[in-house]
């Protein structure tokens, strides 16, 4: 069984990213549940998606403690959702800050150390920089394939059943720069 927890902010690709490991775990022949949360996703909200495979799967929802892969699109985001991990899961982690809205409006600040914070309770998270390659690549918005290429760098499937799924996934016409992407995230 995998329970992949993904989360983010609206706009970054999350839903996209959800879609390529669904695809890439039906491929596998696993039985696969998805389930998408949006938070005022169009405005810059919170999005939560969970990924199940396994031989068979009931629920589509991961529980609290239940994920063994955080897959964080944004900092803060990732410390909001740490409480989903199991006890040894993994936690990737976009070093990227996107302020909400409380912050925007100045009635609250952005959180110090996220990322010291996140390593406490998560040893051996990874912090990727997954912009810098997306843009890197030719795209910014490629970022979720940078961190798919991450992902798949520590996964034991195979590195070709990825890229079949970003192929079965990604619009022809943005191909080649989620191609790119996911060589700079499995390659930092």
């Amino acid at each position: 069984m995998g329970d992949i927890l993904i989360v983010g902010v609206g706009g970054q690709g999350t839903l996209l990213a959800s879609r390529v490991l669904g695809n890439l775990a039906l491929s596998l022949g696993y039985d696969v549940k998805l389930s998408e949360v949006h938070g005022m996703a169009q405005r810059g909200g919170s999005v939560v998606t969970h990924v199940r495979f396994g031989e068979k799967v009931y629920a589509p929802v991961i529980d609290e403690g239940g994920a063994d892969i955080i897959l964080a699109f944004e900092k803060l985001e990732a410390l909001r959702w740490i409480g989903r991990l199991k006890k040894n899961g993994r936690m990737f982690v976009n070093t990227q800050e996107i302020p909400p809205m409380p912050v925007i409006t100045g009635a609250e600040k952005y959180p110090a150390n996220i990322e010291q914070r996140i390593s406490e309770a998560v040893p051996g998270a990874v912090f990727v920089d997954a912009l810098t390659l997306a843009k890197e690549a030719g795209n910014a918005k490629a970022l979720n394939t940078v961190l798919i290429g991450v992902l798949a760098k520590h996964m034991d499937f195979d590195k070709k059943a990825f890229l079949d799924a970003i192929r079965e996934t990604v619009p022809e016409k943005l191909l080649d720069v989620n191609m790119a992407a996911f060589e700079k995230g499995y390659n930092s």
